[in-house]
């Protein structure tokens, strides 16, 4: 996406705050003025290494107006490092210019690129496979009750699984057992991860209609993107993907050859905003909905928010990780305050600049701190 804005930007300091799951990036101009951005989740001490060596000198020497220029020059200048950890860096500045933009300009980030502070509805998203079915249907049932949630999604099959079971029997049994005692008015979806053959997956997906279930996403492994097109053609039910996919070249491919139903562009592993954006409006050109994927209750769910509200192709619900400590520890105190409120099944994005969060200070002076500036 060409995003040109009516000032230089001249960055003069990029500063990261890491540990070896997430890492804050903080961005500061020659005027002094700030904004804050992440990178990917997950071995994040290596991306802030590589940020620092591949994408840090080249947006210090140099000033923009556009940030698609920005990310564009960095992988022209590493062109021999294409792939996902150099756009899980750069991510990390991206997200901060969002920021930076949004508070020079005294808005929310999704009001720069088309949309408007307000409710955003999620569904609910289980990130849990080693959970027995009617344990996962209890889960669920105690979350509609108490935060209103109108839209679920469970894990079927064993991640990656080569055709198998996380344990026998359980992908079978809990697309019954989710629907059942959800009840109706409550839509049901699934993810796979990369598990099962095309012919498995259609045999499964049989089993899904049968039950209501709305939506299989990465059904096959996410490399083999002609088996997935068996399963979207040979079924009535959404089949999603694409989570995993941070290449152009390759979502132009998924839409164009119609892969899946649904594409679900991650905002960290794309490389941040505006390249998320270029695969929403291929999408949208297509007449392809866009549900972008966020796993994890880090700027990357503050981020989507934000993108997803602003799309006119967007999915009906924003994908909310469930998970807590027990699955996450390291999610705990990374903002300063809770953006993830939850009413009525619905999150809420406020009339706040930029991203409208900040990063806990406690939490930053933990971190390891890093530092790359024009005088480097």
């Amino acid at each position: 996406m060409r995003f040109k804005v009516d000032q230089e930007i001249n960055i003069k300091t990029l500063e990261t705050f890491t540990t070896n799951y997430v890492s804050a990036v903080r961005l500061t101009m020659d005027d002094g003025s700030q904004g804050w951005g992440q990178m990917s989740t997950y071995c994040s001490d290596i991306t802030t290494q590589i940020f620092h060596r591949q994408v840090a000198p080249h947006v210090l020497s140099k000033v923009f107006t556009d940030f698609e220029d920005i990310g564009n020059l960095i992988l022209e200048r590493e062109h021999k490092f294409p792939g996902s950890y150099i756009l899980r860096a750069i991510a990390g500045l991206d997200t901060a210019l969002w920021d930076w933009l949004g508070r020079k300009s005294e808005l929310p980030v999704t009001s720069l690129i088309g949309g408007s502070p307000g409710k955003v509805p999620a569904y609910a998203s289980s990130m849990k496979r080693h959970i027995s079915p009617k344990d996962e249907a209890k889960r669920f049932s105690k979350l509609r009750d108490e935060f209103g949630f109108r839209a679920f999604k469970f894990r079927v099959g064993a991640e990656c699984g080569r055709g198998l079971d996380e344990w026998p029997g359980r992908s079978e049994e809990i697309i019954v057992e989710v629907p059942k005692m959800l009840g109706a008015g409550v839509k049901t979806r699934v993810d796979a991860n990369s598990c099962y053959s095309a012919e498995q997956a259609i045999d499964l997906g049989k089993k899904m209609i049968d039950n209501g279930v709305s939506h299989f996403e990465e059904p096959c492994p996410y490399w083999l993107p002609e088996e997935t097109k068996k399963v979207t053609e040979a079924l009535e039910i959404d089949v999603t993907g694409g989570e995993q996919d941070c290449d152009l070249r390759i979502w132009k491919d998924m839409i164009d050859k119609k892969i899946v139903d649904i594409v679900q562009p991650d905002v960290m592993y794309m490389g941040g905003l505006t390249r998320s954006l270029d695969v929403a409006r291929m999408a949208e050109l297509s007449e392809v909905i866009c549900t972008p994927h966020t796993a994890n209750l880090s700027l990357v769910t503050v981020c989507t928010m934000h993108f997803l509200k602003a799309l006119k192709n967007g999915g009906e619900f924003l994908e909310f990780s469930i998970e807590g400590e027990d699955y996450y520890p390291w999610q705990k105190n990374i903002f300063a305050s809770d953006p993830f409120a939850v009413e009525n099944g619905d999150l809420t994005i406020h009339n706040t600049p930029g991203w409208g969060v900040d990063f806990n200070q406690t939490w930053l002076d933990k971190a390891t701190y890093q530092c790359s500036s024009k005088n480097d």
